[in-house]
This record gives C-alpha cells, structure tokens and sequence, in this order.
C-alpha cells in the first residue's frame, strides 16, 4: 500500500482543507497517510471530518510561510512541515509527500534532500492544462527559468513517461511551444531544440505549437522553458477567476440578467469545471529522485483529493523508475 506523507499545514485554508481533502481521497483510494503539522490544530480538524483513525500523526513545529525566501528556509526551517515531509521520504518512510505550501520551499527541500533522478540534468514543474479535450501536460511551469535545448529534450521525455505510465497514455503527443508553427520560427532555444526533439527516438513529436492552440488539445505534452511556463500558467489562472466572476457579476443586474444568467448557469458551471485546477490536483516535480507533488495554494478539499490520487497513480505506475531507465538509455 502507498504510504503518502502529507503536509497538513500547506495552503491557504489550512488544516481544515487538507483534512477534508484527504477524508474525500481515502474513500476513493487505499493508502496509508501521514498528516504532518501541529497535532493539536490537525486534531481538531481530524474530529471535525471523522478520520482520525485512519492517519498517523507526525508532528511539525514550523509552517514556511508563501512569502519565505525558499533558500533562507532549507537553511532554518528544518523543523517545518515542508522539511520533515521531505525528509521522511529521504528516510524510506514513505513512498511520497503532497504539500500545498510553497512550491519553491518544497522544490528547495526537494532538491537538496532527495537530490535528481540518475541522468536527469534539471528537474522541472509539470501542471496540467485544460483543453476541448481533455488536458494537456506543460513542463517546465516555473522551476528553471533559464533552460538549454538538452533540458527540453529532457522535459519531454518525463512528461511523454509520466503520462504512459500514470495516466496509460500511449504515445503521448509532444508539442514545442513557440511563437510560430513553422520550424524555422522561434529564438535560439526552441530552433536547437526543435531538431532534437526531431531526432529523438522515445517520444512522439508533432512540431512547434503556438499558446493559443493548447488549448485545443492538439498535443498532450507541451514544453518550453520555466519562465514562459510560469507566465502562461499565472495568465491562466487569472482567466478562469476573471471568467468566474464576470459571470457572477452579469446576473447581478435587472430581471432580464438575471433570466440570462439562470439560462446559462448550467453552461457556466461546465466550463468553469473544465477549466477548473481542481480537477487535476497537483503538480509532480519530474526528475526529483523521489515523489513529491505540489498544489496550488488556494486548493480545494477537491484539489487535495485528486493530488493524493494522482500521487497514488505515480507510485503504482513506478513513474520515476521509468524515467531512469529511459534517460539513461535515450539521452545524448
């Protein structure tokens, strides 16, 4: 069974929605759970959603705060819930760590505890993207902002593996984000990684693709470098909370808006849980030489169920095995 050490403390609303989360992810899913973080508040919320016995308590002194410089934490907050996580794995405690907290402590801690895969040159951020069609993988999202064509070779084979073996994608599409379609078009980096993307034998390359065709589900892993991930992931989710609340504010007006608004809402909930974080949970750091996955601060109960279930999948699916043995076998 999956042993999942969890960070109880992480997130905007916690304990209360981790706790929740979690009590939604044990109906679904076998696995044993160790909720790190002051035991007297997760003792309460445990009471408040009936699962105190099926957890373990691991008690953390400290809480990284999202402002906290991630380099000024793993050198003093070793006692934090981020840091006993981690290292719990480091230890073979567990099989890995869910924390809603900072992403850049959690990659800090992450990195310099579990240290990278064999082969693995940088690990990266991979979240996912709802498309027309489902949802596509973008890596890297934010840990590297300065990438080399090698990296990217090697983002596309993590997330191509991640997906096969945790989700049963067979040959996942792999896409290069760019500013033009056409293989002539884009700076530097994306022109040499675009040959060797080509070139390679372990994934599925289907070319250059623009931002604003991700959406169309024309590829299922789409890479570039940490800094265009990021901006595209943040514009992102300003969107969907723009769309969210313009739809709540349009049928604040006359009967006539209100009418609409009724008509519509079926509509509007739809889409707003096809674009919905939610759905997909957390994002596995690729290439860490451990499982460790990050959640969006502001998760939901439901955020935090799928996260762990995800988790579980990439266990089960021995992902990072996987990657190893690929990248030793296909990178130059």
């Amino acid at each position: 069974m999956t042993r999942i050490a969890l960070d109880a403390m992480g997130g905007d609303r916690a304990p209360d929605t981790i706790v929740q989360g979690l009590a939604e992810a044990i109906k679904d899913k076998q696995f044993s759970a160790f909720l790190i973080g002051d035991e007297k508040r997760i003792g309460k919320s445990l009471e408040r959603y009936g699962v105190g016995r099926s957890v373990e308590l691991v008690h953390a002194s400290e809480v990284i705060g999202p402002d906290e410089s991630p380099s000024m934490a793993v050198r003093r907050r070793r006692g934090s819930s981020i840091g006993v996580g981690v290292r719990m794995q480091k230890e073979g405690k567990v099989d890995a760590f869910v924390s809603a907290g900072s992403t850049g402590a959690v990659m800090a801690f992450s990195l310099l505890t579990l240290g990278r895969l064999g082969g693995v040159n940088r690990p990266a951020i991979a979240a996912f993207f709802p498309t027309k069609v489902g949802f596509s993988l973008v890596l890297d999202v934010g840990a590297n902002s300065d990438c080399k064509p090698l990296n990217l070779l090697q983002f596309a084979m993590m997330g191509s593996i991640y997906l096969s073996y945790s989700f049963q994608k067979e040959s996942p599409r792999v896409a290069l984000l760019s500013m033009g379609e056409e293989d002539s078009k884009g700076n530097d980096l994306t022109l040499a990684t675009h040959e060797l993307l080509r070139s390679a034998d372990l994934i599925n390359f289907v070319g250059n693709i623009e931002a604003s065709r991700i959406l169309d589900g024309v590829a299922d892993v789409v890479v570039c470098d940490g800094f265009v991930g990021n901006a595209i992931l943040k514009f992102g989710e300003a969107i969907i909370d723009y769309v969210s609340q313009s739809a709540k504010e349009s049928v604040r007006g006359g009967l006539k808006a209100k009418l609409g608004g009724l008509m519509l809402k079926s509509s509007f909930k739809k889409m707003i849980k096809r674009m919905n974080y939610e759905e997909y949970g957390g994002a596995p750091l690729l290439g860490i030489d451990g499982v460790v996955f990050a959640c969006h601060g502001k998760s939901t109960p439901r955020a935090i169920r799928s996260a762990l279930i995800s988790t579980c999948n990439y266990v089960e699916g021995r992902v990072n095995e996987h990657i190893r043995e690929e990248l030793a076998r296909h990178t130059p």
